[in-house]
């Protein structure tokens, strides 16, 4: 899965579908009555999607399907792709057929490209910033609830990689499980069980101490997140564990720390902020005048 191209299954599925309907019923109610008390119905119209700020381009495939769910008459045309760097002032839609059908529309297909188009922003910039280092940028399930497919997709538009998407996809012993088990502090025990529970699963552990990590690796562990720990931590847990286990840091990630924590020799970082915490980007729609 790449960062561009149109026909992305994801961007169309029955739940997406769903989403949409929900949200321009949750817009809309029962009509546009302004529209309906102001503009004829046989009025045609031409508009514009234009971009107010740099960033990364993501949902326009939606946005279009939004228009279409309005009014299918309404021709809707991408000009620039989900994935596509756009600046200031960049025409990013073009929409053309019942004007009041556009402006009806416009709010909820903004509001998608925005929030998708914001994720996918931050992260090329998280991305940028560990380039010529081996260090992957992952997100997290910290998304908006019914979200989740679409901002995670929006992740891989700015580069960045998905962690899990579910709990049915890895095994990821956290703090929480050890401390309900009975025998807290055996690690390489619970990771024991849960692959003979779930054979065919990788199983990742998160450790905050060496100590943790050493009986991780040794326990078998396919992968340790390193919760929270310094950027010196972190580079001896990367020598312990050499090629044994893939290491994924977390916690406290920014933009201003990220590319030192890429430099401890990790695998992965993740970054909960790709999705809990993304600025929307700018959009507007721009009539044009005219016949």
């Amino acid at each position: 899965m790449g960062a561009n191209g149109e026909n992305r299954a994801v961007l169309l599925s029955s739940k997406t579908r769903r989403l949409i309907h929900e949200a321009l019923r949750e817009d809309i109610g029962s009509d546009d009555v302004t529209s309906r008390a102001l503009l004829p119905g046989l009025l045609r119209g031409r508009g514009l999607v234009v971009s107010r700020q740099r960033g990364i381009v993501c949902g326009t495939v939606i946005a279009r399907e939004v228009f279409h769910r309005v009014n299918p008459r309404l021709r809707v045309r991408i000009l620039k792709r989900d994935g596509s760097r756009v600046k200031r002032g960049t025409r990013v839609l073009r929409v053309e057929g019942p004007a009041a059908s556009i402006l009806t529309a416009e709010r909820t297909a903004l509001n998608f490209l925005q929030r998708l188009s914001g994720v996918a922003t931050l992260t090329s910039k998280f991305v940028r910033a560990v380039r010529g280092t081996r260090t992957r940028i992952l997100d997290t399930r910290k998304t908006t609830p019914g979200w989740r497919e679409l901002e995670k997709e929006a992740v891989q538009c700015g580069g960045g990689t998905n962690h899990r998407m579910r709990l049915d996809e890895l095994i990821l012993v956290k703090d929480n499980h050890l401390a309900l088990l009975q025998k807290k502090k055996s690690i390489a025990l619970a990771v024991r069980h849960a692959r003979k529970k779930f054979p065919r699963l990788p199983v990742e552990v998160e450790c905050d101490r060496l100590s943790q990590v050493r009986q991780a690796v040794e326990g078998g562990a396919d992968a340790i997140l390193l919760d929270n720990m310094t950027p010196a931590r972190m580079k001896a847990s990367v020598r312990f564990a050499g090629k044994r286990a893939k290491m994924e840091a977390s916690g406290g990630v920014t933009l201003h720390n990220v590319r030192r924590i890429a430099k401890t020799g990790v695998d992965f970082i993740s970054v909960g902020a790709l999705t809990h915490s993304a600025p929307a980007m700018d959009f507007s729609l721009e009539i044009i005048p005219g016949p």
